[in-house]
């Protein structure tokens, strides 16, 4: 681990911090993409976020292990609604707020899910207004939680 932290300069665990956060910001942009287009997002493509999100909190783990295990759980919930309701919020959307959590812990994990779903909210009361034209239109989670992301990335929130 020490070579790894000489690639990346004195500030070795912040860059790398720096790094994986850029890494995550495209995957998370290029998954918005694909659940904006094809309405489903792979099972593999989120258990590869998962791990890089697992090497991320290893390799330069900026916050407590206890945020860490908090965010996971709140993501547990949501893998558990998910089961519960037959997928009525689907699995990949839970498997991301999972990963989500795991990255950024649990009071950012629901600051998250906040800025998401009002987002996610307002935007609804629009189409709601033009309702017959977007009355079976399908709104995806995963772009908003991304915006929501990387929000508080840009804003340094975390």
């Amino acid at each position: 681990m020490c070579k790894i932290m000489d690639v990346f300069g004195q500030n070795g665990r912040q860059n790398l911090w720096m790094f994986f956060q850029a890494v995550i910001a495209v995957y998370l942009l290029i998954l918005s993409v694909i659940d904006i287009r094809w309405k489903k997002v792979s099972v593999r493509s989120l258990l590869i976020l998962l791990a890089i999100a697992v090497l991320c909190q290893v390799l330069c783990s900026k916050g407590e292990f206890r945020m860490m295990v908090a965010g996971g759980l709140c993501g547990g919930v949501f893998l558990f609604l998910s089961w519960f309701t037959q997928e009525s919020f689907g699995y990949g959307d839970s498997i991301l707020i999972l990963i989500l959590g795991i990255l950024s812990g649990g009071w950012n994990l629901l600051w998250i899910l906040f800025a998401a779903f009002l987002i996610r909210i307002c935007l609804r009361r629009n189409y709601d207004r033009h309702e017959r034209v977007y009355k079976k239109k399908f709104i995806s989670v995963i772009p908003f939680l991304t915006v929501a992301y990387l929000g508080g990335m840009i804003g340094g929130v975390y």
